[in-house]
């Protein structure tokens, strides 16, 4: 169940180009979110910024009471964000939205990851019970990359791709994933990021029978499913397709439901 809290910063700090960490103080929510949940963020008082900010969460620490959000600075409202300090109080609601499903029969995983779509699967990974869990990144270039030994310590192996070639692999996240399906087995896909690159996730995973759960990046407006402002299509059991709210319904969602543009 979400809440409206009035929550203390612990620190903030810039992580690498244009994307910052925020640490916040909250019982309840480093108590009750799940992976691939995010809080809806209220960046300042006033008409600068009317829409609140969702953004994933990355990591609790559940026995301090804490939990960590990685933003990537965009316009008003998070540049707001980043200029925030230690001791400073924001408005925020939250956990949001539903998660991923890491039912235990999962044993061997993979996660895909592009740009800022990594944060929420590091806290997957931190939560996982799975015996195998490899992690394919992909990102712009050297100079973006972030979590990289966050991701390694959760994981049995790490990859990186850069669009550049700047770092690890030149291409695509995805041309790594296709070329290890089958000899790793997989259980489970976990992928977020740009929409070209869940569109590509969600046909290896389809070619080669695998199950695979996707989140959404979409503009949200109260985060709770009343604007419809994030509205996506998908299918319905009867073959036909519906619109549904990816704050409320999402954003995480098997990817055989998504019906890309």
């Amino acid at each position: 169940m979400s809440k409206l809290l009035k929550e203390e910063i612990i620190s903030v700090e810039k992580a690498t180009e244009g994307i910052y960490r925020m640490t916040v103080a909250s019982d309840y929510i480093s108590a009750n979110a799940e992976p691939g949940q995010f809080v809806n963020i209220k960046c300042c008082e006033g008409v600068q910024t009317l829409l609140r900010r969702p953004v994933s969460i990355c990591s609790t620490d559940r026995a301090k009471g804490r939990y960590d959000l990685y933003f990537q600075v965009k316009g008003a409202g998070t540049k707001i964000l980043a200029g925030k300090k230690s001791g400073d109080f924001i408005d925020i609601l939250g956990p949001l939205g539903r998660s991923f499903d890491l039912d235990i029969g999962y044993r061997r995983i993979a996660v895909v990851g592009g740009g800022i779509g990594i944060f929420p699967l590091l806290f997957l990974l931190n939560e996982s019970k799975a015996v195998v869990k490899r992690s394919y990144l992909g990102f712009r270039s050297s100079g973006y990359i972030v979590l990289q030994e966050e991701f390694r310590q959760k994981s049995n192996s790490l990859e990186i791709a850069t669009d550049d070639g700047s770092y690890g692999m030149k291409g695509f996240v995805t041309d790594m994933l296709e070329r290890d399906i089958l000899s790793e087995e997989f259980d489970m896909i976990y992928a977020c990021g740009p929409t070209p690159m869940l569109k590509k996730v969600t046909e290896i995973a389809k070619k080669h029978n695998v199950r695979c759960q996707i989140s959404l990046e979409q503009r949200m407006g109260c985060g709770f499913g009343a604007c419809l402002t994030c509205a996506c299509e998908t299918r319905t059991e009867e073959g036909g397709s519906q619109f549904v709210r990816v704050c409320a319904d999402g954003p995480v969602f098997n990817s055989e439901d998504v019906i890309f543009q």
